[in-house]
């Protein structure tokens, strides 16, 4: 398939509604791409699709994460849940959308029964965007781990056939023809069944803790003690995974923000790919250009760690000397902690989905790490990881028992 020349590099954002589009899930595609047709890339510059009009037509997969949002009996095409949906209830069977789109309280749980009696079968649609949530929000892991809990309330009032699907997701309330594409005849969002008391105390939950200082405290005492809790910092992290090209750092790397940023972790990414599309464009492969784009890195997550945040970074970072100055950065900050990927050279070029190493052993990529420009392997890793000998899921518990 020859590509068209020109590219449009996909947000997060532009990769939900891609998913979602190839998927079946939406009629037409929106990027901010302005010429047709044009070849939709991922951060790393990997050809996904090719858009003609609002029409893409798929190059690769899209690269999948880690975590229960990713599970692929859960995260499935449109065409497919609809096509198995109506298989089983056939044309005429009523098909419930149920969105849960955030955390529901009892009340909700409670309205369940109601709300799915009569139907043929139920659908527990969760939407979930790739973008980090804001803060106190469910992100993809916790919002997927809720769509399971509501699927077994709405199993146990009597709902004959239920099912959770994840869907990519990241403009506002769900809308109802990407519900309708997964098959359902009509659709409701569990949380509008949650009686306006009821949102008052979930409003109120922010200020419950001021509320009991309040109570507990004189005034002039009560506002230290509030100041004191504002701007109490805990020690910022650097994690810094280095590896070759298709060790999957990348991967690992981002499994794990997004469980951090799950739990309301303050998380930064800094990925390798995505750092040379904007912090280090222009620069060069050779050392001192490779050099000089790790110590870029080193330093806007050493600024994350200094404000108490984490930072996760994923670049290949190939020698020690870099690794030295990011380490001295990151720990005048707080925490370091360096994983080196060590996945082996030939399982790195087996996965390679962009023929790098390809064209490098044929000469038409110049210093190419492991090809034909050195990987220093570290000697001061915190945690050495093999991704060929353990999964994302396993990895990123090993990576967590360190930081």
């Amino acid at each position: 398939m020859n590509l068209p020349a020109t590219t449009h590099v996909l947000t997060d954002d532009e990769l939900d509604a891609l998913e979602l589009h190839l998927g079946g899930g939406s009629p037409a595609l929106e990027t901010g791409a302005e010429a047709s047709p044009v070849t939709l890339t991922d951060a790393e510059n990997t050809p996904l699709a090719v858009l003609d009009g609002a029409v893409a037509t798929p190059v690769k997969p899209i690269a999948r994460a880690a975590g229960p949002h990713w599970d692929a009996a859960l995260r499935r095409p449109a065409r497919d849940v609809a096509a198995d949906v109506r298989r089983a209830v056939g044309p005429d069977g009523d098909v419930l959308a149920v969105v849960v789109d955030e955390a529901p309280t009892t009340a909700e749980l409670a309205a369940l029964p109601g709300l799915v009696a009569g139907a043929a079968a139920v659908l527990v649609l969760a939407p979930v965007a790739r973008r980090s949530p804001a803060p106190g929000a469910l992100g993809g892991p916790g919002l997927t781990r809720v769509a399971l809990a509501v699927r077994d309330a709405a199993r146990a009032a009597g709902a004959p056939r239920t099912d959770v699907v994840v869907v990519p997701w990241a403009h506002g309330p769900l809308a109802d023809a990407v519900a309708c594409a997964h098959g359902a005849d009509r659709a409701v969002r569990l949380a509008d069944s949650r009686p306006a008391t009821v949102q008052d105390e979930v409003d109120a939950l922010a200020t419950v803790r001021s509320r009991a200082v309040e109570a507990l405290y004189p005034p002039a005492v009560a506002r230290e003690v509030e100041d004191a809790a504002t701007h109490a910092r805990r020690t910022g992290t650097v994690v810094f995974f280095t590896g070759l090209s298709g060790s999957g750092k990348s991967t690992v790397a981002r499994a794990l923000a997004a469980e951090l940023d799950d739990e309301g972790v303050r998380t930064t990414l800094l990925d390798g790919d995505e750092v040379r599309q904007h912090l280090s464009k222009g620069l060069g492969f050779d050392k001192e250009s490779r050099e000089l784009n790790v110590e870029r890195i080193g330093y806007v997550a050493s600024l994350v760690a200094q404000h108490g945040g984490v930072a996760v970074a994923a670049p290949i970072a190939p020698f020690a000397s870099g690794r030295a100055r990011v380490r001295a950065l990151a720990e005048a900050a707080g925490r370091f902690v360096l994983v080196h990927v060590s996945t082996p050279l030939e399982v790195c070029e087996a996965r390679d989905r962009k023929g790098f190493y390809a064209k490098a052993r044929a000469g038409e990529i110049a210093e190419f790490t492991g090809i034909s420009s050195p990987y220093e392997t570290p000697d001061d890793a915190d945690l050495v990881i093999d991704t060929s000998q353990v999964s994302v899921e396993e990895a990123v518990a090993l990576v967590r028992a360190v930081v």
